[in-house]
C-alpha cells in the first residue's frame, strides 16, 4: 500500500491541506497512523474517501450529511434502500430550495422591471421596494 503525507493526499484528491485536516476534525476522515517522525500516513482508502466526499459536495450534501452517508456504507446491517431514501430526501429538499430560488427570482425581476433606470438611486423604484 503507497503511504502518502498529508501534502500529497491533499494534491491529488485537488483540495487544500487544511481541507483534510478539517475534515479530520469533523470527523469525516479518520486519524490516520503517524511516523516515527510524526507525519500523518495516508493510504490508498484515505484518497477513496476524500474524493467519496468531494463528490457527495458536488452533489449538495452537507458535511453532516456527508458523514451520514459514510456511515451508512460501513456500519453493519445498513441497506442500498436507506441510501435511496436518504437520497430522495435530499432530492425534495433541492427541489423545495429551487422553488423558492424560482419566488425570489420573479420578486427580483418584478423590482427590476419597475425600474426606469433614471434618476438618482435615492429615488430608485427598486430600493423604495426594499423599505
Amino acid at each position: 500500500m503507497a503511504v502518502m503525507t498529508t501534502g500529497e493526499l491533499a494534491h491529488r484528491a485537488g483540495v487544500n491541506v487544511e481541507t483534510v485536516r478539517f475534515y479530520e476534525r469533523r470527523g469525516l476522515m479518520p486519524a490516520p497512523p503517524r511516523s516515527a517522525a510524526g507525519y500523518r500516513n495516508y493510504g490508498e482508502d484515505a484518497l477513496a474517501r476524500l474524493r467519496f466526499i468531494q463528490h457527495a459536495k458536488v452533489l449538495g450534501f452537507e458535511l453532516k450529511e456527508i458523514k451520514e452517508l459514510l456511515e451508512l456504507r460501513v456500519e453493519p446491517g445498513r441497506t442500498c434502500k436507506e441510501v435511496r431514501l436518504f437520497a430522495e430526501e435530499k432530492i425534495h429538499d433541492i427541489s423545495s430550495r429551487i422553488r423558492s430560488l424560482e419566488r425570489v427570482r420573479r420578486a427580483l425581476k418584478s423590482l427590476s422591471d419597475n425600474c426606469t433606470s433614471r434618476g438618482p438611486a435615492s429615488e430608485c423604484p427598486f430600493l423604495d421596494a426594499l423599505d
